[in-house]
């Protein structure tokens, strides 16, 4: 029996924490009926248990044999603010939030991870399980390292996992380097002079001004970025009067923010800025610029990569392992934990069409149950193959 095979064995276990972990679905910082399951499991299995990292973080400790070396491995705990528009049993009990991105299933495959391996230790030294909360935008992962995580559970290596739709069920996909977008915020308040919309030559209209430095933030990325690199500028936030016959006295902007390298997040910072404030001058109104810089790229390490790229095709089959996919705009805060510690991030397919259900964040989303053994023997044979057994 190969290991995907005897992990379908705790199918029924980790189909039961999904669902429940999906009925009740809680947000950033708010996870605590979560962390109370993933913490009386991980007690059940003998793990040494942790919690109170960026509130409702849990840590599960294993050691296996006499060495010393240490890895971790992490999942995220946390739903969106989305009202589920799913019918099925396990639909979320909690109005206007559900988990539309899978975070049930990547901590259910964690759990059955840890229950195979706390069964069957064959491994030598610590697997750290981390259960991050706050991953969708509250910077949960920097929180835990800013609050100690790696000077209390020392790991040499940390690895995370996420189901990918439109991918075929059971492949993996990953790549070396940037994988990952950076995801920051501009923001834009044009103050002029407001007044009758009948009068315009009586105000100083920041609604016209807004719209050109819409319009000249659309060409940063195509001619102020390499063609070669990747970007992102979407503005999508334009905030004027609410009545049709006034013009208002300001104007705010927002736009999204991506991008793969530093050199280019410095960049757009900058030229977003210069732009807004260039526009706004020549118009006779003012701009008040603002810059927040959130998630950073996620980047993975070569060495760790080709681990994990071995890992996948011992279990599925080199040809369903992708090693070289194209980087993702989206974002995702494990890669504060890549930028202090060596390792890899990558998909697992969920399955294409009516079998891997729509994208994540889609209110008709849902994680497929078929993958989670997959998912957790990826864990098992992970830290099986970075912490061997001395022959």
């Amino acid at each position: 029996m190969n290991l995907i095979e005897q992990l379908s064995t705790l199918q029924p276990n980790m189909v039961h924490w999904r669902h429940e972990i999906h009925q009740y679905p809680e947000t950033a910082y708010q996870e605590t009926r979560t962390a109370d399951l993933v913490a009386k499991e991980l007690e059940q299995m003998g793990l040494e248990v942790h919690r109170g990292l960026a509130e409702t973080g849990v840590v599960g400790v294993l050691s296996a044999g006499r060495g010393n070396r240490a890895i971790g491995l992490r999942a995220d705990l946390d739903a969106l603010n989305l009202q589920e528009l799913n019918h099925f049993e396990h639909r979320s009990l909690h109005d206007g939030k559900m988990h539309a991105c899978g975070h049930d299933g990547h901590t259910a495959m964690l759990l059955g991870a840890a229950k195979h391996l706390s069964t069957d230790p064959s491994f030598d030294g610590t697997v750290f399980f981390i259960f991050q909360p706050a991953e969708e935008g509250g910077h949960g992962a920097k929180r835990m390292m800013d609050e100690g995580l790696f000077d209390a559970f020392p790991c040499e290596s940390v690895f995370g996992m996420h189901n990918m739709p439109g991918f075929e069920a059971g492949t993996f996909a990953v790549r070396k380097g940037p994988l990952m977008a950076s995801a920051d915020t501009a923001h834009v308040t044009v103050q002029g002079v407001g007044g009758h919309g009948a009068f315009p030559h009586l105000c100083r209209d920041p609604v016209l001004a807004a719209a050109r430095i819409v319009d000249a933030w659309n060409t940063i990325v195509s001619r102020r970025v390499d063609p070669l690199d990747s970007a992102v500028i979407s503005v999508t936030q334009f905030k004027a009067s609410a009545a049709i016959n006034v013009i208002p006295d300001s104007v705010t902007l927002g736009a999204t923010v991506r991008c793969l390298r530093n050199e280019t997040r410095d960049l757009l910072e900058s030229a977003l800025g210069e732009t807004a404030r260039g526009i706004a001058s020549g118009c006779g109104v003012d701009a008040e610029y603002q810059y927040v810089r959130g998630d950073i790229a996620t980047v993975n390490h070569d060495e760790q990569t080709d681990i994990c790229s071995q890992v996948a095709a011992n279990l599925v089959g080199p040809e369903r392992v992708f090693t070289n996919i194209d980087p993702l705009m989206g974002s995702e805060d494990f890669g504060w934990m890549l930028h202090e510690r060596p390792g890899c991030y990558l998909f697992l397919g969920n399955g294409i069409g009516e079998t891997g259900g729509c994208m994540v964040h889609n209110p008709h989303y849902d994680f497929n149950d078929d993958i989670l053994n997959i998912g957790a023997a990826y864990w098992v044979e992970l830290a099986r193959t970075v912490l061997p057994i001395s022959r």
